[in-house]
């Protein structure tokens, strides 16, 4: 992406009034991606725009029957429709990378079609290419900018797993290794109400990929006819949470489009290439981190974020850290989500960690960071007169517990 291209998408993000979708779209899949991240970012921009650009979650750019039949024709695996009774030509939902749709297996299994809808990779590796060159000179005038908002970091992030979902064989890697953790815990942490799309991988290739049809609603169809409940939302905290926390590898792109609830009332993962993996010294640090926030031992809560930091901070700076941090999390844990979110109180916490403290965040803190924005995010607009941190208590417990999280970092 161009310099001055980028310029304009974030005019368009912050201005007032929606966003010009097609003119997003047409810049190409490193505009789209970056436009999915400020979905979940209502502290920064209008809840009206963050609705807006949700649509490209599912409701992104179609391409018409013609060309579905023959991008499956010619990128489909050999003898590809003759194992197939039906295929429907119209599109059940279309996303950045990839667009969906029914169809019916002789063997009488429903299933759904993904195909990537065109040839992404050389200019999606062309813009990040682009635009690390210029962000480069931008971090030299503005240094600071690397530890705290780390705009590099988001980009390596977003490479990272735009890249792998252009393969649609990791969907099927990533699904296995999530299930391969699920069924591990299965006897000190069991997750009943998570399951998989059962996958074809002999039906599939880099290019298409046929899976199980999912009966029921995705997230964002539950928010959109206001039916997501609030202890359902919890149930989901505490799957979610116990890959980010207690295990530290996780579905790292779980906006409200990659999670269904079927009919039966379990938990959906989709588009499970983008599987993240943080150290321990980052998903250890942010779980005691929030246990401490959540039982009122802030001093606790503020040292533990630290070890996150990949440099011991300086002694003699501290106390104006933790001074700052008491002014941030004063009454904290009393407001609602819709007071104040989760996500613009961790970005001034890494702001004051950086600038007073002198901690340094590595890029591995930031794909755990962003799924909390987007569990944040599905609060914020489904929920936001709850109290997020005191919600998250008795779950903390139960990952301390169930997880084997029994000792401190550097223990």
């Amino acid at each position: 992406m161009r310099f001055f291209t980028f310029l304009r998408f974030m005019r368009m993000i912050r201005k007032k009034g929606p966003a010009d979708i097609v003119w997003i779209e047409k810049k190409g899949l490193l505009a789209v991606k970056l436009a999915q991240i400020f979905a979940l970012r209502p502290d920064i921009i209008s809840v009206e725009k963050c609705r807006q650009l949700q649509g490209l979650y599912q409701h992104a750019s179609m391409i018409s029957a013609g060309n579905f039949r023959e991008l499956i024709h010619e990128r489909g695996p050999e003898n590809f429709n003759s194992h197939f009774s039906w295929i429907d030509d119209q599109p059940l939902a279309a996303a950045s990378v990839g667009q969906v749709h029914r169809a019916k297996l002789k063997t009488g299994e429903e299933v759904v079609i993904k195909v990537i809808k065109g040839k992404y990779a050389d200019k999606f590796k062309r813009d990040v290419k682009r635009m690390k060159s210029w962000l480069k000179w931008w971090l030299m005038l503005s240094p600071k900018l690397r530890k705290v908002g780390n705009p590099i970091a988001l980009l390596n992030h977003v490479s990272d797993y735009t890249t792998r979902e252009l393969d649609l064989r990791n969907e099927i890697k990533g699904a296995n290794e999530l299930i391969e953790i699920r069924d591990s815990l299965k006897d000190n942490f069991p997750m009943p109400m998570l399951r998989f799309p059962k996958y074809y991988p002999e039906l599939s290739n880099e290019h298409v990929l046929v899976s199980e049809y999912i009966d029921g609603k995705s997230l964002e169809e539950l928010i959109e006819s206001n039916e997501l409940e609030w202890g359902k939302l919890l149930d989901l905290f505490r799957i979610h949470g116990a890959y980010l926390f207690g295990i530290g590898t996780f579905h790292g792109d779980l906006h409200p489009g990659n999670c269904f609830v079927d009919n039966s009332g379990n938990f959906v993962f989709i588009d499970n290439a983008s599987i993240c993996h943080a150290p321990d010294s980052v998903s250890r640090s942010l779980f005691e981190f929030f246990e401490s926030l959540s039982n009122r031992k802030f001093d606790s809560a503020f040292k533990s974020l630290l070890g996150m930091s990949e440099k011991l901070p300086e002694k003699e700076k501290l106390d104006k850290y933790f001074e700052r941090m008491y002014e941030i999390y004063c009454d904290f844990e009393e407001k609602t989500i819709g007071e104040q979110s989760l996500t613009q109180t961790m970005m001034q916490t890494v702001k004051a960690a950086v600038e007073l403290a002198g901690a340094e965040f590595g890029e591995e803190a930031f794909p755990i960071i962003r799924a909390l924005m987007y569990l944040d995010g599905l609060v914020a607009r489904s929920h936001p007169d709850v109290k997020l941190v005191k919600s998250m208590g008795p779950y903390l417990k139960e990952f301390r517990e169930g997880l084997g999280i029994n000792t401190p970092i550097d223990a």
